[in-house]
């Protein structure tokens, strides 16, 4: 079987009427890119990152570099679910560097990731922020096939995630679990078999304001849905989100995405708009 060595490197700049390009670009398969769409509305360059194969077999490593300038605002997003297969041997691993300069504004808010039977993963996530940036980070899990009752039957997952503001380390976050740790821990939030996650971090200075869309975001806890916001030793949060399904969990990153969006205009972008 074939193993995949994908790379995928962007950076994005502000040219001098304010737009964001895409200054430099480089990918390799399973890495593939649709055409930028410039989101007028909400001043920032909409990306789509494409897996034209079937999903992430063993022996996949892939890297991912995008950097974006001062100025410049990009959400990077995907147009569909990303599914782990089955491994009778063997690993796959990702892994993705993400930088922001003063000013500069990035997103990557991809859909689910979709862990199937037997299979084993490793993401490892570093980001960079320059004091003055800011970034929205989301990782989306299912619990894995729920249609063809392969849900938490995954051998090992790992989530792996270090944030750095201006040099100075200010989150590390490592994951790892079984299928059944992990489902202990969905019982646990009353979500049912068919629970999924969100985990999202968000940098940004802090202001008076941000009580409101705490509060706002606070207030989805309820109705199948569990969420929580904690801030960070300084200049950011994290955010998590517990919900019964993946209708839901959609449903529930929509929701928080625009509440943010009153004091983060740019989270206003419809990852979908493609």
């Amino acid at each position: 079987m074939a193993e995949f060595s994908g790379h995928l490197s962007l950076r994005a700049a502000a040219r001098p009427d304010g737009r964001t390009i895409l200054a430099a670009q480089s990918f390799r398969a399973p890495y593939h890119l649709s055409k930028p769409y410039w989101d007028a509305d909400t001043q920032a360059l909409l990306l789509q990152v494409v897996n034209p194969t079937a999903g992430i077999l063993s022996g996949d490593r892939l890297e991912s570099d995008i950097a974006v300038g001062e100025n410049a605002a990009l959400l990077v997003t995907t147009p569909s679910a990303s599914r782990i297969f089955k491994m009778k041997t063997g690993t796959a691993e990702c892994r993705q560097h993400f930088t922001v300069a003063a000013g500069g504004w990035l997103e990557v808010m991809p859909e689910r990731l979709v862990p199937h039977r037997g299979c084993q993963y490793r993401q490892v996530t570093r980001v960079e922020v320059e004091p003055g940036g800011e970034l929205f980070f989301a990782d989306l899990l299912m619990p894995g096939r729920v249609a063809h009752g392969e849900a938490w039957e995954w051998k090992r997952l790992c989530f792996e995630i270090e944030v750095r503001l201006g040099g100075e380390l200010i989150l590390r976050e490592r994951f790892e679990q079984t299928g059944a740790e992990l489902h202990a821990l969905a019982e646990l939030a009353g979500s049912g078999p068919g629970a999924c996650f969100a985990n999202a971090v968000l940098i940004a200075e802090a202001t008076e304001g941000d009580q409101v869309w705490r509060q706002a975001v606070t207030a989805l806890h309820g109705e199948g849905l569990w969420v929580g916001v904690s801030a960070l030793r300084r200049g950011g949060w994290s955010l998590k989100l517990v919900a019964p399904d993946a209708v839901q969990l959609r449903r529930g990153m929509r929701a928080m995405r625009q509440a943010l969006a009153v004091r983060f205009p740019r989270l206003a972008c419809d990852p979908r708009k493609l």
